[in-house]
């Protein structure tokens, strides 16, 4: 799953550091110890200009998401349970609790994705009719939109926030996403937990 990630690919150029790991200023303790959790694939005295073939950016992404999943294995769910953090399953068909890292930016939100436009807004004013709620759980206000075009040209709606100016290819940066993702995947743990039950009418 992490192939090629302890190597320099070919087709890289290679920039070598005086210094060891460079992990940032974080201010918070949660920050530390997720750059801790990320310590195997962010130290060395070298790092990439981005220059990933296709096959090398999903062993990127992969090893990413390896790491946040490993970081967050420990930590139950607001029931209790054992939880995919890096793979949220709602129970409702067509709504995703997701999480994108990309090369300029990080995002997670809620996504509706049903064909059916009409049955799309109503899912959407039902986490409308919960927007306080939703917001008071997460202690931020995120982004709401209705019928937008995703990166595939498909109509769905979102709620969502965005980390911006990070890159999931920079190692140094992996800290910095998984403080990011996991207090706000956490929360929607949480809000999920006695709000879905709001949806069981358009189930």
């Amino acid at each position: 799953m992490e192939e090629g990630v302890g190597h320099t690919p070919s087709n890289k150029k290679v920039l070598r550091s005086g210094g060891g790991c460079q992990q940032g200023e974080f201010g918070k303790s949660a920050a530390k110890e997720a750059t801790q959790a990320a310590r195997p694939y962010l130290c060395g005295r070298s790092f990439y200009l981005t220059m990933y073939t296709r096959e090398q950016a999903s062993q990127m992404r992969q090893a990413f998401w390896t790491t946040f999943g490993q970081y967050m294995a420990p930590i139950p769910s607001a029931e209790g349970m054992r939880i995919n953090w890096s793979n949220y399953k709602t129970g409702l068909k067509n709504v995703y609790f997701r999480m994108r890292a990309e090369k300029k930016a990080a995002s997670i939100g809620i996504e509706m994705t049903h064909r059916d436009l009409e049955i799309q807004q109503m899912f959407f004013e039902q986490f409308q009719a919960l927007k306080l709620v939703l917001h008071e759980t997460l202690g931020e206000t995120w982004e709401w939109e209705l019928h937008a075009q995703d990166e595939l040209g498909e109509t769905i709606s979102r709620i969502y926030t965005e980390l911006p100016a990070v890159n999931v290819f920079n190692k140094d940066d992996w800290g910095t996403l998984i403080t990011f993702f996991k207090p706000r995947i956490i929360a929607l743990d949480e809000f999920w937990t006695d709000a879905q039950y709001a949806f069981d009418s358009l189930k």
